[in-house]
């Protein structure tokens, strides 16, 4: 195989060496001409870490392709929030475009070909934001459309531009104007979801929540961003577990059986969010989950 992927792919890694070396086999597979490693440091209080960054970063070594390696590593651990904003400024300011995978999403190979031909296809389109690799509507809402465009930006896999990525802030500093004027209403298709994201968001401001990803929601949703998501699901996150950050329970949402797109890729006539597939998302992924059992709970007890 002498064919070498253009786009650039960024690898956003930690400790965890097994996760990592199945998602490097599949980039490599792709042959990126130029692949950039955003690599966060050791926390000093847990012991063997060290040993297993230094194993993970190791593997990056493995690159046996024509290949131009970039390396974005921190001595120190600076936390999900800080390592993965700061890593991802470096990667838009040193290439225009690229496919972002951090190091428990496994894709499959036509993950690749599919954000290549999108990066290109809305390069110059500002309305567009993000593409995903990853479908949440468990065969609902099938369309004979090759994609559809959402509200929400899932980052189990995706890719996108220098111009959107521009618009990024990982403090929110817009968020208190933008609760104050009402607008977040207007974002959503109930009032439960815009009860919900008004709360997430809160909390990010205020830190309570280590992260990066909230705040890329929010900066596509203040500019009225639509984000593509493929009809069927190109990513398996099997990173569910002790070992994750956020996402320790296993549940519907982990390793998520993935399946290849055909080409050509089809988009839809209209430019427009997909209202029943973003509310199925938001129904089973997001406010229909614990916010809503919450707010039941509530509102019986208020009864009582």
């Amino acid at each position: 195989m002498n064919d070498f992927m253009e786009t650039p792919i960024a690898f956003i890694i930690f400790n965890r060496p097994d996760k990592t070396r199945q998602v490097f086999s599949e980039i490599a597979k792709a042959r990126p001409k130029k692949l950039l490693v955003v690599a966060d440091g050791p926390r000093c209080d847990r012991t063997g870490e060290e040993d297993l960054c230094r194993e993970t970063r190791e593997i990056i070594d493995l690159v046996d392709w024509d290949c131009e390696i970039l390396k974005n590593y921190s001595d120190v651990n600076l936390g999900c929030k800080r390592r993965v904003s700061s890593g991802l400024d470096w990667v838009f300011d040193t290439v225009e475009e690229a496919i972002v995978l951090e190091d428990d999403c496994l894709p499959d190979q036509s993950f690749f070909m599919f954000c290549e031909t999108l990066l290109d296809r809305y390069r110059h389109d500002e309305n567009i934001m993000c593409i995903s690799g990853d479908n949440f509507q468990f065969n609902n809402n099938s369309c004979k459309d090759s994609y559809y465009y959402s509200r929400y930006t899932h980052i189990w896999g995706w890719a996108s531009w220098r111009r959107a990525w521009n618009r990024y802030d990982v403090s929110m500093s817009q968020w208190p104007d933008y609760k104050a004027s009402g607008k977040i209403k207007s974002n959503f298709d109930s009032r439960l979801a815009a009860w919900y994201w008004t709360r997430i968001f809160d909390s990010v401001y205020r830190g309570d929540i280590d992260t990066w990803d909230y705040q890329w929601l929010f900066a596509s949703l203040r500019h009225d961003g639509l984000n593509v998501i493929p009809q069927v699901n190109l990513i398996s996150n099997i990173g569910f577990g002790d070992d994750s950050t956020h996402t320790k329970e296993v549940n519907r949402f982990s390793n998520i059986k993935t399946e290849a797109i055909k080409q050509p890729l089809i988009g839809p006539l209209q430019k427009i969010y997909n209202a029943p597939a973003d509310n199925y998302t938001e129904s089973k992924m997001f406010s229909g989950t614990w916010a809503g059992i919450i707010l039941r709970k509530l509102s019986n007890a208020l009864r009582k």
